[in-house]
């Protein structure tokens, strides 16, 4: 029998307040998408939701919580309202972990929009503000050859929460996507790391609440607002995206 894949889910910061209380935080809220995303395998006999998953949460912003690596098997890095080129002392310490990890060739490493940007900063390329602005809301990712293997579809559509990205590719990563405001929308080393800028762990009720409080905050107009209102019940395709991790993880 399989041993169970354990993956490190190091919470970055918390969901909005309404999602944080429904779903548990972060951990909880990526707990959800994996273990859909295992079902949408269709591999019950080696993963399923009930099967073969020990999903674990490390508060790496309040508690700066880390495991060990020989516990796991994988860390999946979260989204965060934090800037990834901040020299938070908390930010240098994952930053730290995340080489400790790169430079072991065993535990994987998952990266989710902030996440995404961390893993480029600790592979020492340029991680900064977006002279393209904000991308919000649903928003379609083209794919590279390799993202449309191993995505296993022509394009995608993740919901979008950032004005930070990374600006080039690391030494040794392959291009997974690209948007009109974003180059690097994905990165993929086989058996090192996986990421995406997007967060298939959102839900349009997420969105929601992120985009009237960031509204009423005025970090959005309302053109903005509206636009990315008008797509926030378009189909995404964050499952598909979770099964493309646990594929991943997988690959010998």
């Amino acid at each position: 029998m399989r041993p169970p894949l354990r993956i490190a889910v190091l919470e970055c910061d918390k969901p909005p307040d309404e999602a944080n209380e429904r779903h548990g935080g972060y951990g909880g809220l990526f707990g959800e998408l994996i273990r859909a995303g295992a079902d949408a395998l269709g591999q019950p006999d080696v993963l399923s939701s009930t099967k073969g998953l020990e999903i674990t949460k490390w508060d790496v912003l309040r508690e700066e919580r880390y495991p060990e690596l020989d516990d796991i098997d994988a860390i999946l890095l979260t989204g965060s309202k934090q800037n990834a080129f901040d020299n938070a002392p908390w930010i240098h310490k994952l930053v730290a972990y995340v080489q400790r990890v790169l430079a072991q060739s065993r535990v994987r490493i998952i990266g989710i929009c902030f996440g995404h940007q961390i893993v480029g900063r600790a592979m020492g390329v340029k991680v900064d503000r977006s002279t393209q602005g904000w991308e919000i809301s649903v928003c379609p990712m083209q794919l590279s050859p390799r993202g449309k293997q191993l995505f296993q579809k022509e394009h995608i559509n993740l919901f979008q929460m950032h004005r930070d990205i990374v600006y080039e590719y690391p030494p040794g990563v392959e291009p997974l996507g690209y948007s009109p405001k974003c180059a690097v929308h994905g990165m993929y080393a086989p058996g090192r790391l996986i990421t995406v800028q997007g967060h298939p762990e959102f839900t349009a009720e997420i969105m929601r609440e992120m985009l009237v409080k960031r509204h009423a905050a005025g970090v959005f107009d309302d053109e903005m607002y509206n636009d990315a209102m008008a797509r926030v019940d378009n189909a995404h395709d964050g499952v598909g995206v979770a099964a493309s991790f646990l594929r991943f993880l997988l690959e010998d």
